[in-house]
Parts: C-alpha cells; structure tokens; sequence
C-alpha cells in the first residue's frame, strides 16, 4: 500500500466534526508524554501545556489531539504516563465532560487503535474546504508499515543512546531530508483532494497562505509548544512559551507565529 492509499485509508477511520463560523477549535500533536524521567521530552514544557489547556478551556474551545499523545515506544503502558501528568488528564476529564475533546492516534501511541479514531473530519458547513486532521505517519513508511520494528529500535536502541544525545536518525522530526520528504507527500495529497490536510509528525510547524498542507508542531520544542487555532473560520498558527516582564518576573505568553490565515 503506497502513502497516498494509506493516507485516503485513514480518512475513512474517522470521526466527523462541524465547522462553521461560531467553531473553536484548538489542535495540539506530538505531546509525546512520558514518565517524568529523563527521557520525557514533554516534560519540560508540560508547565507551558497546561497553562495553555486553562486558557482553551476557559475560552470555550474544542480540544483536538492529533496522535503520539502519548509515548508508548519508549514506555509499555499509560498507568504511570496518566499518573505522573495527572493534572494533564484530570483537564481532559473537563473537557470531556463539555463534550468538547476528541484525540486520534498517531506511531507513538499505535497500540491506541482500538479506542482511538485514526483522523477527524472538520466539515465545512459553510461551502468551503474541508479540514482533515491525521497524525501524518501514513507518508512515512518506516513509522506506518514498520511501525513494530522502529518502537524497537526507540525502545532498545536510540532511548538509552538519546541520554548521551545521540539523535534517531529514523525519526522525521530529526531527519531534515526525511521532513522535506513527508511534506512532499502530505501536500500533494491534500492538493489532489482540494481539501486542508492538518498533521504532526515532522513536529515542523507549518501554515502558510494559499498552502493545504498544515502542520501543529509540537510540545516538546526545546523553546515551548505550538498549535493551530481555528476561530471565527480562520487559523492561526501560535507558540506557548516563558516570557519575562520589566521586572525580571517569568511568566507563560503566547504569540501568534501566523494569525488570521482564512479557510476557503
């Protein structure tokens, strides 16, 4: 199965959304939490998240997740993820109760497909395109197709060297050809089916005008966290990340990297 088969698999093993003008949705990827060890990326900017969760939540917003949530390469089971973040989850818990919270599976948290859906379909009520969002290793053959063999690697090879940072040459988000690679692929699908195509993987953020290829970034960016923002049928591409004010004091500020890019 080539990518594009696997990418137009994927949309069928969705759920569907409404988007129209009074829509809120926020759209985190690749949180990639972990176990509060060394090797939790999303660590470090976990304080950054759940600042920006409070913000979303008290703001109305729709939390979307779009795959490797979790990092179940490097760790077996969700139990001390769930435990060591548990302020994280006890916020899904909120949105959820608002019915407000929808997340898919991406490679790092493969072994969710049997409770997650695989895409979400934002269906334009309004006569414009459609917004697909997919985690995006569909065009990534070595993290779809070998998955199995690559957690195995993580697991048993890159996690231990990564303490003495050496780099998984495997992985699109550290692999500078293999990203320009996967967006190759993530655009042309999306131009062949005129619709917007919202990812993660590469953890590049990515929006620009008059482009169907989308992208969320990150959470665990070395200088904060990134998200796509759709709000009164526009998105907006915006960072989390430590500010500091005149008088020396830190404090969580978001900026927008690309605002107001309307959806056509």
């Amino acid at each position: 199965m080539s990518s594009e088969q696997r990418i137009e698999q994927a949309f069928k093993n969705g759920v569907e959304l409404p988007l129209c003008r009074c829509s809120r949705y926020v759209v985190f990827g690749d949180c990639h939490r972990g176990t509060g060890n060394m090797s939790d990326n999303f660590l470090r900017n976990q304080h950054l998240y759940f600042a920006a969760l409070e913000h979303y939540y008290s703001e109305g917003f729709y939390y979307l997740e779009l795959g490797d949530g979790e990092e179940l390469w490097e760790n077996r089971s969700t139990k001390q993820i769930r435990e060591c973040h548990k302020n994280v989850y006890c916020k899904f818990e909120c949105f959820q109760r608002r019915k407000k919270f929808c997340r898919i599976y991406g490679n790092h948290d493969m072994e969710l497909k049997k409770e997650l859906p695989e895409s979400i379909l934002l269906k334009n009520q309004e006569g414009g395109r459609d917004i697909y969002i997919i985690h995006g290793h569909q065009a990534d053959f070595f993290n779809s197709v070998c998955w199995r063999f690559s957690r195995f690697l993580v697991r048993y090879l890159w996690k231990p060297l990564e303490l003495f940072g050496v780099n998984d040459p495997t992985s699109a988000a550290r692999n500078y050809k293999k990203v320009e690679k996967y967006e190759k692929v993530m655009l042309r699908a999306a131009e062949e089916k005129n619709i917007y195509l919202l990812a993660g993987h590469s953890h590049r953020p990515h929006l620009v005008e008059d482009t169907l290829y989308i992208n969320a970034g990150s959470c665990v960016h070395p200088w904060g966290i990134t998200a796509i923002e759709i709000e009164n049928m526009q998105m907006n591409l915006v960072k989390w990340f430590m500010g500091t004010k005149k008088d020396g004091a830190l404090y969580v500020q978001r900026e927008a990297l690309k605002e107001g890019m309307p959806i056509s």
